[in-house]
């Protein structure tokens, strides 16, 4: 049997499960078959952790530092970790085990592209912190955000997806808003929740936080 060498941090149901199902769909496309993505799966109860998102804690640190030293105890060299807004908490810590960390592997990814600036499709939260702002702007990568009235819509798009309240509606209007930004610039999703909604049609100009995640972490179990 094959080292087991990739762990996952099992937090929200719906996102942790598109999570499980992308990590298995594009292993799969790799290997073929009946193959699915090895991986070890570390649950946790995340009504302890929710209610503490967005903004970061020393309590938030505590928890979730007990669940990334009980993964460490699995034997395991890369993490994955299925909430964009918690690495900025993931950052605050000391980790020994390598984290596929969604910012940085975007900020690789844009970099490979012509673009210099990219609309920002988020939370509102991540939309008016500094977190994501700062790290791209370190990068030489600027960050254009959506109409206000957009950013509404958009957060609106979010609660809706974790809540599995979503309609045919919502979604169709959420896609032409992408559609409308993807014109001029590269739109990147930096909300799990956007990412499930996303359209099924391929976008060059749409770059998925999560899915750039996913395909990181697929790498490293091939």
């Amino acid at each position: 049997m094959d080292t087991t060498t990739l762990a996952l941090l099992g937090l929200g149901s719906r996102s942790t499960s598109f999570y499980i199902r992308q990590l298995n769909k594009l292993y799969n496309e790799k290997k073929g078959g009946y193959s699915t993505c090895p991986f070890k799966l570390l649950n946790a109860n995340f009504n302890t952790i929710n209610p503490l998102l967005p903004n970061t804690s020393q309590q938030l640190d505590t928890i979730i530092n007990n669940y990334i030293l009980e993964i460490e105890k699995l034997d395991i060299e890369h993490m994955l970790i299925p909430n964009i807004t918690l690495h900025e908490t993931i950052d605050r810590l000391n980790i020994s085990t390598k984290i596929i960390h969604p910012v940085h592997v975007t900020v690789l990814k844009i970099k490979q592209t012509p673009y210099i600036k990219i609309v920002l499709f988020g939370s509102l939260h991540t939309l008016e912190s500094s977190y994501i702002r700062s790290i791209f702007k370190a990068n030489n990568i600027q960050i254009i955000l959506p109409l206000k009235e957009d950013r509404l819509f958009i957060d609106e798009v979010r609660k809706k997806v974790y809540s599995e309240t979503e309609t045919d509606e919502l979604i169709k209007k959420y896609h032409l808003i992408i559609e409308k930004y993807t014109t001029n610039y590269p739109v990147v999703l930096a909300c799990t929740e956007l990412s499930i909604l996303k359209p099924k049609e391929k976008n060059a100009l749409l770059l998925d936080m999560a899915q750039i995640q996913i395909k990181e972490a697929v790498k490293t179990s091939l």
